[in-house]
C-alpha cells in the first residue's frame, strides 16, 4: 500500500531529545532528518520511543542545514504527499487530513500552501480568506511547516530547496520563499489554500528584523528571486515594513541590498 502522507522533521542532534510527538495514522509516515556536524550521541530515550513508532525512519547528515534537511526528506518521502517540519512543530491532523483531500481533488497542484496558528491558537499572520494562487508577489512569507509537496511532481521537476539559504547557512532565511518560486519558474502550479495544518511557537527566525545582519539577509533572497530587478521589489516591500527596518537610512541599505 502506498502512504497517503510523509511528515519530514528537520532538527538538530541536541534537540531530538525535545521533538514534538508527531501525529499518528496508519497510512502516514514520519521520517526524522537529524543534523549532527558535532558527531554527539543523540539515540536516547525519545528516539527510542519515535522508532518504536510504525512508519518511522531516520536519516543523520554529517553536517548543518536545514534546507540539506529537506532536500534529504524529498528523496527519502515514501508517501504521495510530504509536509515539512521542525522539532517543535504540532500538527493539527485534521487540518492535514483536510489538505490532502484539497490535493487529490485537485491534480495540477503541486504544491499547497496552509496556514499555522501560534500558542495563544491565533492565526500566526494574515492569510487570504481564499484559494490563491501563489506566485513571486505572494509567497514570500511561506512557513516549511505551511507547506505539503506532491512528491512525485516535485521530483520530476527536479525542484531542491537552495542549500545556501535557510537556517544553518550565511543566508538564514528565505529557504521557503525561494522554493515556492523555483517551483513555479519550473512549471509547478502553487496554491494558498485556508487550511490550518499547524500550531508553532510565537518566535521564529522568520520574525527578526533588529540587526543589520537580518536586514542583509532579507535583501539578499530577493536578489536570488528578482536578480538585476531585486532594488525594484525591495522598495516597495521596505516601505510597508518600514517600522521593522527602523530608520530610513536602514530603508536605504535594505533597497541597496547592503
Amino acid at each position: 500500500m502506498t502512504l497517503k502522507l510523509t511528515l519530514g522533521y528537520s532538527t538538530l542532534a541536541e534537540r531530538v531529545a525535545t521533538l514534538v510527538e508527531p501525529p499518528s495514522n496508519p497510512n502516514w509516515e514520519t521520517v526524522l532528518v537529524v543534523q549532527n556536524p558535532n558527531q554527539i550521541d543523540w539515540r536516547g530515550q525519545r528516539f527510542n520511543e519515535l522508532a518504536a513508532r510504525k512508519n518511522f525512519r531516520h536519516h543523520e547528515l554529517q553536517s548543518k542545514g536545514v534546507a540539506k534537511s529537506r532536500n534529504q526528506a524529498i528523496d527519502l518521502a515514501q508517501g504521495e504527499y510530504l509536509i515539512f517540519s521542525d522539532d517543535d512543530i504540532t500538527f493539527n491532523e485534521f487540518g492535514l487530513r483536510q489538505a490532502i483531500e484539497f490535493l487529490d481533488a485537485h491534480p495540477d497542484v503541486s504544491l499547497l500552501l496552509g496556514q499555522a496558528t501560534d500558542d495563544s491558537g491565533a492565526l500566526r499572520k494574515r492569510y487570504p480568506a481564499t484559494v490563491e494562487k501563489l506566485g513571486s508577489f505572494n509567497s514570500a512569507r511561506a512557513a516549511t511547516y505551511e507547506m505539503i509537496i506532491r512528491v512525485a511532481e516535485v521530483r520530476r521537476l527536479g525542484v531542491r530547496f537552495d542549500e545556501d539559504f535557510g537556517a544553518g547557512a550565511a543566508n538564514y532565511l528565505g529557504d521557503e520563499y525561494i522554493f515556492v518560486v523555483d517551483l513555479i519558474k519550473a512549471g509547478g502550479k502553487a496554491v494558498f489554500a485556508p487550511i490550518t495544518l499547524a500550531q508553532h511557537p510565537t518566535e521564529s527566525s522568520g520574525s527578526r528584523w533588529g540587526s543589520a545582519q537580518d536586514r542583509r539577509a532579507r535583501a539578499v533572497i530577493f536578489t536570488r528571486v528578482f536578480g538585476v530587478f531585486a532594488p525594484f521589489v525591495r522598495l516597495p516591500f521596505g516601505i510597508r515594513r518600514r517600522r521593522e527596518l527602523g530608520s530610513l537610512k536602514n530603508l536605504i541599505l535594505f533597497v541597496l541590498g547592503r
